[in-house]
């Protein structure tokens, strides 16, 4: 869940008190790996489960997690997380043995029925998914940060070390998704399914290489977020938001490499944690600092086991996708595991407890037939393997042993699975949580359905019957949401049906998630026979009219080349332009403003297109069409009850 107590660095003397704790800390990491002072022969396993708030009826996040844990006490097994619509379980750690997989499975029912029951007294529920699909980009404004201490120091550093800039993402799928942010609060788009492996020291350079290896079959088989603001993009497209989001480099005229603070690495491990811990002190500026109450060398000299704080805060803030974690178990000892940060949430339960034992069984699989992986696969080929993998889920081809290249679905039904089942046995995990998730991975991957391939047929489905976009993303999140209730693992899921959705009430929606965004737009200089063929060739009634710099400057309608086409059958011969026709300040909405309120401006001035502006910037059209195929839909809606 990450330490609560940092802040910012707010000058010199701070930053090197700091940078002094955490090389101590390196130090006394170093002197109990060289002194075996950790905890062996026991391996656990835990997970942190992520999930978005939302509202019953309008299905878009809603910011209440303060509240709700406020009134639920904050029970030790719930936090919250950066946005103010994300919540979080923290799991009992269980010993990777028995049974306790399938009482994991128990324990995370337990916690959302709980937490349910809070929920509803706000008309609100959780929805477990990697992005959620009716999330907006306006949700993540900088007003829907968790109001801790901690996130607001995280997200004032990350701003600073990236000079000030917008943050940019650039993400390019079936659709493309093109859009600056000022907040690294993007980074809350993503729910999490954060699964924590114990290794013994010794093996800790061994296990670390597996999971790297491993990581790109973990994120094919378990993707399920290639929507992002109603763009179609990437299988898993957490892993390019997240990157991006936390992206602080800056571009300059030289070769230089430079590295993000989110990454898969750029090598093996040799020696121990410490390569990955060292690495990420040389290459990252600390940007945040805790009060460090005991100096952990001399808790060494006392033979007590130190808790290393500034290495854990500063380790808080680089994220790798298989992340190195320190802690103290029950006993007193220190213990090391590896965090696979790759899987989302969702989309269901029994899915997210089928990715996490596939990936534990075949971490301990692997290594009963790999005493070292780096003899048999090169690195370059894992980091090729690992995006692709996030680009195209269970539909990628690898680099996989001996550089031969082969579909994942093969090599994880041939290879894999087996594997898996091996490493499960030889910890003694229960026949019974062996076959039962591993069969759901295994059926999965045979119909080739994973939660991205459901969601992405599920959108063309629901797109072939003519609905807004908005519509259609409710309708997802809805089905999700009702098959998370019904248990049911996504292969098993029939797609997404509209008849489905219940109450929908568009009328409180924003422009910002209604407006139409592909725009066809001239300049002044523009001829209005060109204007007049964009409004006959598309079939649209309305032309915005901006400046180079994307500033609106006025509005060309249908009515007003009708006028001017009777003006030349009258005689009229001169050469127009659009600047001598356009309506030069035509009427204009927010992003923010609701559908009720840009209606009320239509009738008010008896007009039948509104362009969408920021900060004078043209971002959008909203016109009576739009209006009249949301009421066509609810009159639908409407008699379909009526004949019930």
């Amino acid at each position: 869940m990450g330490t609560q107590t940092v802040e910012r660095l707010t000058n010199e003397e701070q930053r090197n008190a700091f940078i002094r704790s955490l090389l101590t800390d390196v130090r006394s990491l170093e002197y109990m790996l060289e002194n075996e002072w950790f905890e062996s022969g026991i391996t656990r396993f835990g997970a942190e489960v992520e999930m978005v708030v939302v509202d019953q009826q309008t299905l878009k996040p809603k910011n209440i997690a303060m509240q709700v844990m406020d009134e639920m006490k904050h029970p030790k097994w719930l936090d919250g997380e950066l946005a103010q619509f994300n919540l979080e379980f923290n799991l009992t750690p269980r010993e990777y043995t028995g049974g306790n997989f399938a009482l994991m499975e128990k324990e995370i029912y337990r916690y959302l029925n709980v937490l349910d029951k809070t929920l509803k007294k706000h008309d609100s529920t959780y929805v477990l998914t990697g992005i959620l699909p009716t999330l907006q980009k306006f949700n993540l404004d900088q007003e829907n940060l968790t109001p801790r201490q901690r996130y607001f120091a995280l997200i004032d550093a990350i701003k600073q070390s990236g000079l000030g800039k917008d943050v940019e993402l650039k993400i390019f799928g079936i659709d493309e998704l093109f859009v600056k942010h000022d907040t690294p609060l993007l980074e809350a788009a993503n729910t999490s399914f954060q699964v924590h492996l114990q290794v013994d020291a010794p093996e800790y350079v061994k296990m670390y290489n597996i999971a790297q290896t491993l990581a790109a079959a973990s994120i094919s088989v378990s993707a399920n977020s290639p929507i992002v603001f109603g763009k179609r993009l990437w299988h898993e497209s957490r892993i390019a938001t997240f990157e991006q989001a936390l992206d602080t480099r800056t571009t300059n005229v030289h070769m230089r490499e430079q590295s993000t603070r989110v990454s898969f690495g750029k090598d093996w491990i040799n020696d121990s944690i410490l390569d990955i811990y060292k690495e990420d002190i040389a290459r990252f500026k600390v940007l945040l600092s805790s009060e460090i109450k005991n100096n952990s060398w001399e808790d060494i000299q006392k033979k007590i086991t130190p808790e290393l704080n500034a290495l854990l805060v500063h380790n808080s803030t680089v994220y790798r996708w298989n992340r190195p974690q320190y802690g103290i178990s029950p006993n007193k000892k220190p213990h090391l595991r590896i965090e696979n940060r790759v899987m989302p949430a969702g989309p269901s339960v029994p899915d997210m407890m089928a990715n996490a034992v596939f990936w534990l069984g075949a971490m301990k699989g692997m290594a009963l037939h790999y005493d070292d992986i780096r003899k048999k696969i090169d690195f370059s080929a894992l980091r090729d393997n690992f995006g692709r993998a996030a680009r195209f889920g269970l539909e990628a081809d690898f680099t996989w042993m001996k550089g031969k290249k082969r579909h994942v679905t093969d090599i994880i039904l041939k290879e894999l699975i087996p594997m898996a089942k091996e490493g499960l046995k030889s910890c003694k995990v229960s026949s019974a949580d062996s076959s039962n998730y591993l069969g759901i991975i295994k059926d999965r991957v045979k119909k080739k359905t994973n939660g991205a391939i459901w969601m992405l047929d599920s959108y063309s489905h629901l797109l072939k019957q003519k609905v807004s976009k908005d519509e259609t993303l409710s309708a997802l999140t809805y089905s999700i949401m009702k098959n998370q209730k019904k248990k049911l693992p996504v292969h098993k899921w029939k797609k997404a049906d509209l008849r489905e959705l219940g109450e929908y009430k568009p009328l409180e929606l924003k422009v910002s998630e209604f407006m139409e965004t592909d725009l066809y737009t001239v300049e002044q200089s523009d001829l209005l026979e060109l204007v007049g063929e964009l409004i006959d060739w598309r079939k649209i009634r309305y032309v915005p009219v901006e400046s180079a710099e994307g500033n609106l400057e006025g509005l060309v309608t249908s009515r007003i080349i009708t006028r001017q086409l009777l003006k030349k059958v009258e005689g009229t011969d001169k050469t127009v332009t659009v600047g001598d026709i356009m309506i030069k300040k035509p009427h204009t909405v927010s992003p923010e403003t609701t559908i009720m309120e840009a209606m009320k401006v239509m009738r008010k001035h008896k007009i039948g297109g509104l362009p969408v502006v920021k900060n004078k910037i043209l971002v959008g059209m909203i016109t009576e069409s739009d209006f009249l195929d949301i009421t066509s839909r609810l009159l639908e809606r409407l008699h379909g009850d009526s004949k019930k």
